[in-house]
């Protein structure tokens, strides 16, 4: 009986301490960072004051808005910090300066209406099955006409890259001449935003909800 209240003593004090400490080292990352705002952050491993005293965090799973990366609305990112060492005794005296991290990864979103608005006001970016489909409206003899067209998707260095290869107009005949150059005025490079953590582009892919692009970093510093 005195084991069991014991063991749920501890634990009530690992979650009360996690709380805590949620706030604090959302604070520092924040600031360590260079966030817009402090992140909703979570700790993953188990028991959390284990690695509290030991200084080291297994694994913080990191929730980024657009107002904390400072981007427009339909950007947000989604990453892992594993192996975060910071002492939690310099945390709640406010003298961390710096951050190691040993690895990060995880996904930034970059949604549809971002690069339909880049496109024109009258243009919609979804999936299409591994691609994007854009319609769009396009002015051919003197009236607007309807417009589909799909491409890949792709990365060049910090650089999103829309390829259009098939368009189409709907009810109206055309010149394939025609339809090839407005095609290639869809065509699009949308600068990816700077990204906090050090993390570096490994890959992009079209998502349900946005264009997903894969990021990940090792052996960081978060204020260095």
């Amino acid at each position: 009986m005195v084991l069991l209240l014991v063991g749920g003593l501890l634990l009530v004090a690992d979650r009360v301490g996690e709380e805590v400490a949620e706030d604090q080292v959302a604070r520092v990352v924040a600031e360590r960072a260079g966030l817009g705002g402090a992140p909703d952050l979570e700790f993953g491993g188990f028991p959390f004051l284990t690695q509290a005293v030991a200084g080291r965090y297994e694994d913080l799973q990191v929730s980024l808005t657009a107002a904390d990366l400072g981007q427009p609305a339909g950007t947000r990112a989604d990453v892992s910090l594993r192996g975060v060492r910071v002492p939690l005794s310099d945390v709640v005296s406010g003298s961390v300066q710096q951050v190691p991290v040993e690895r990060v990864d995880g996904t930034a979103t970059l949604a549809y209406q971002l690069l339909a608005d880049q496109l024109g006001p009258d243009a919609t970016v979804a999936q299409e099955g591994d691609g994007l489909r854009v319609d769009t409206t396009v002015e051919f003899a003197g009236q607007r006409v309807p417009l589909t067209a799909t491409g890949t998707v792709s990365v060049d260095g910090d650089e999103l890259v829309v390829d259009v290869e098939d368009a189409s107009t709907a009810g109206v005949d055309a010149p394939d001449a025609f339809v090839d150059q407005v095609s290639d005025a869809l065509d699009l490079r949308y600068g990816i935003p700077a990204l906090p953590f050090g993390l570096q582009v490994t890959g992009v892919r079209a998502a349900g909800d946005g264009v997903l692009v894969t990021v990940e970093a090792t052996d960081t510093v978060l204020g260095g």
